[in-house]
């Protein structure tokens, strides 16, 4: 399951890519409350110093009011001659031209991504680059909440509706925002670009067959429920498309708390990802024991590996940290170039 936490980063990342992506100077991401206005905004492009010398994030009024009351996508050359431009807090920046479109997942609307102070001003080819971004960003907030709407229901009517929402409000539309991503790095001369392009599609494919797994695990009997250890080890091995060798011991799954238990699948899933996709390896070992209070685990692979000053954005390394910290973990990551990369972590269970 997806957390606020991880939400937020995917955002961001989604922000980031579509102002570098376009050229803009600033990025940013607002997802739309129960009440329709907006109760998270996600910068990039801005430091946080900035952000925090402006004060309070906006709710969505003015120009950012309006796509949210009339969900279209708008593009002018100065933010300041738009009708309904209501000014700037004292501290920000200067702004001028400007991208805004609705972040949606099928027919629901969730919030909006917009893009400023591009010189030149933007084309059209933006308008459709942050379009097809946008819909990552629709697909992720639509899957964490039709995740929350599961946790809070446990008859088998609402599952199976559930389970038809995944397949036909997400997991659609997250295949062609695929293949519109992919159609992006054609001609598209910004190699750094083209990497976080390519990630994103990378990701997309990860979430789709994590939804088909949902999918799959919630149509299931009551009495054909697999065991912790079960379903562990078939996303390892899902995550290992290419045949790497894998050696598991998942040990002591049993009896967990929920928090503890997703913590742990989280973990195992970023690092065998990180492993399958960035290392090279082609054996991998996961380990789970019970020590005293806390569980460890141990992922371990043969890989590249890499130096401490080498670690590539996009390897998760900090998601996992961050994952293993909120659990009130430990975690380090031991790798040398040419050595393989060992993740260790220990979490109270």
């Amino acid at each position: 399951m997806v957390d606020k936490e991880d939400l937020r980063a995917i955002l961001r990342r989604v922000a980031d890519t579509a102002r570098r992506a376009t050229g803009a100077k600033y990025g940013a991401l607002g997802v739309l409350g129960l009440h329709g206005t907006l109760n998270d905004f996600i910068h990039a492009g801005m430091s946080d110093e900035q952000a925090d010398r402006i004060g309070r994030l906006p709710v969505g009024k003015g120009v950012l009011g309006t796509i949210i009351k009339n969900p279209e996508p708008i593009m002018v050359e100065d933010i300041s001659a738009h009708p309904d431009f209501s000014g700037f807090p004292a501290h920000h920046p200067p702004m001028r031209s400007f991208l805004g479109v609705p972040v949606r997942a099928g027919n629901e609307v969730f919030g909006n991504l917009y893009l400023t102070e591009k010189v030149g001003g933007f084309s059209g080819e933006d308008m459709a680059t942050a379009k097809a971004l946008s819909a990552i960003a629709g697909g992720a907030v639509s899957s964490t909440r039709l995740h929350q709407r599961l946790a809070l229901v446990a008859v088998i009517e609402d599952r199976e509706r559930i389970a038809r929402d995944l397949h036909d409000a997400v997991i659609q539309d997250l295949f062609a925002t695929g293949l519109s991503l992919q159609a992006l790095t054609m001609g598209q001369r910004d190699d750094a670009v083209t990497m976080r392009i390519r990630d994103a599609v990378d990701r997309i494919d990860e979430s789709i067959e994590a939804l088909r797994s949902f999918i799959f695990n919630l149509r299931r009997m009551a009495d054909e429920t697999p065991t912790t250890a079960e379903t562990l080890e078939r996303a390892i091995r899902r995550l290992c498309a290419r045949g790497e060798e894998l050696e598991l011991d998942l040990r002591d799954l049993g009896g967990l708390r929920a928090h503890t238990l997703d913590t742990i699948t989280g973990l195992v899933r970023e690092a065998v990802s990180n492993a399958c996709r960035h290392s090279g390896c082609t054996k991998i070992s996961v380990t789970t024991q019970r020590s005293g209070s806390h569980l460890e685990v141990v992922v371990a692979d043969n890989g590249d590996g890499f130096e401490g000053d080498q670690r590539r954005r996009g390897m998760g390394l900090d998601n996992m940290h961050k994952r293993i910290e909120s659990g009130e973990g430990s975690i380090t990551i031991d790798s040398s170039q040419g050595g393989g990369t060992i993740v260790r972590a220990s979490i109270p269970g």
